[in-house]
C-alpha cells in the first residue's frame, strides 16, 4: 500500500516530548551534574595558569579548553571522554524501551509514521545534546571573562563556535550508535553495556590497536626511508576510524591556531610561512572539514541501520 501524507508528520512533536523527558529525567540529572563539575573544575584550573600570561595572548580564551593543570586535565579531553557517555545515556533505551513499557504499540496507533517516531527520539536527543553543550560554552566564556577580566576575540569566539559544532557532531555519532544498538537488542540494560563496550574499545583500546596494525600490514624497511611515512600514514587511516581520534584532530586544529598539520611535516608546507604565527581561522575550518564530513557519514550510517532495522520489527499491542 502507499502511504499517504508526510512521513515526518509529528517529528518535532515527538522530539520535544523526547527532549522534555530527558531534561525533566533524574538520570539525565545525574549525568550532567557530573559533567558540570568536571568542566568546571578543568577550566578553573586552566584559569589559574593563564592569569600570568592576560596579556600576552591574542587566544587566552581558546586555552581555557586546552590549558590543564595537574591532575585535571584539559577541557577539552574531558569533553572526548564524556560527551559519549551522555549520548549513549540518552539513547540506548529510545526503542526497546518503547517496548518493554509496552508504548510502543500506543505511540503507533496515532496518526504517524515510524519514519516520524525514530526520527524524532533521535532530534530530541540531539536538541538536549546541543542545549547542554550551548551552556557549558557559555559559562566557560563567562569564567574566563569573570576571572581574566578580558573578553574574548572575534576570531577566538568563532573557533570556539566551531568547535561547539564539531562537539556536537562528535555526541550526535555515539547517540545515532546507542538508537542503532536500541533497535537491534531487544534489552535496554544490554544495549547500554553493549554501546559502552563499543565505547571503550574505541576510545581507549584502539589507540594502542592502530599502531600494531600498522606495523603488521606496511613493516618498516630500513633501506626504503620513506618506508616510515608509509606506515605512519596507515597507522593514521586506521587512527581515524575512531570518532575520538576524529574529534581530537578538529580539537587540536581548531583551538590551537598554530596547528598547521596532523601529519609529518615537510618543507614545501613551511614556505612562506613565520613559525609560531597563528592560522586564518577559516584555513582552520577548512583543515577539519575532511574530519567533519567523517563523523557527520558516520552518524549517517549508524542512523539508516537503525531506521532500517526499525522498519522491519514486528509491533504487538
Amino acid at each position: 500500500m502507499r502511504r499517504e501524507g508526510s512521513p515526518f508528520k509529528g517529528t518535532w512533536t515527538i522530539a520535544l516530548k523526547e527532549a522534555a523527558d530527558h531534561i525533566t529525567s533524574a538520570r539525565m540529572h545525574l549525568v550532567m551534574v557530573l559533567v558540570l563539575l568536571t568542566a568546571i573544575g578543568s577550566a578553573y584550573g586552566a584559569i589559574e595558569l593563564l592569569r600570568q600570561n592576560a596579556d600576552q595572548d591574542a587566544f587566552l580564551f581558546l586555552k581555557l579548553m586546552t590549558g590543564a593543570r595537574e591532575p585535571l586535565p584539559s577541557f577539552a579531553s574531558f569533553m572526548g571522554f564524556l560527551i559519549p557517555l551522555v549520548a549513549i545515556a540518552l539513547g540506548f533505551d529510545a526503542v526497546n524501551g518503547e517496548f518493554s513499557r509496552r508504548t510502543m504499540s500506543r505511540i503507533l496507533a496515532q496518526p504517524i509514521y515510524r519514519d516520524a517516531v525514530l526520527f524524532g527520539k533521535f532530534l530530541g536527543g540531539l536538541l538536549v545534546l546541543g542545549i547542554a553543550l550551548m551552556t557549558l560554552w557559555l559559562l566557560l566564556t563567562g569564567l574566563g571573562i569573570l576571572l581574566l577580566g578580558l573578553p574574548p576575540s572575534s576570531d577566538a569566539l568563532v573557533r570556539g563556535l566551531a568547535y561547539l559544532v564539531a562537539t556536537l557532531a562528535y555526541a550526535g555519532v555515539w547517540l545515532a550508535l546507542a538508537i542503532a544498538l536500541s533497535t537491534i537488542v531487544h534489552a535496554p540494560a544490554t544495549s547500554a553495556l553493549a554501546a559502552l563496550s563499543i565505547w571503550l574499545v574505541v576510545s581507549v583500546f584502539w589507540s594502542i590497536t592502530a599502531p600494531l596494525l600498522a606495523q603488521w600490514i606496511a613493516p618498516v624497511d630500513p633501506l626504503v626511508p620513506m618506508s616510515v611515512i608509509t606506515q605512519f600514514e596507515i597507522q593514521q587511516a586506521i587512527a581515524r576510524l575512531s570518532p575520538g581520534t576524529l574529534y581530537g584532530e578538529m580539537t587540536q586544529l581548531l583551538l590551537d591556531p598554530s596547528a598547521r598539520t596532523l601529519g609529518p611535516i615537510f618543507i614545501e608546507q613551511l614556505h612562506g610561512a613565520v613559525i609560531g604565527a597563528p592560522l586564518p581561522t577559516m584555513q582552520s575550518i577548512l583543515l577539519v572539514w575532511p574530519q567533519f564530513s567523517g563523523m557527520i557519514a558516520a552518524m549517517l550510517v549508524l542512523f539508516t541501520l537503525a531506521y532500517v532495522v526499525f522498519q522491519r520489527q514486528e509491533v504487538r499491542a
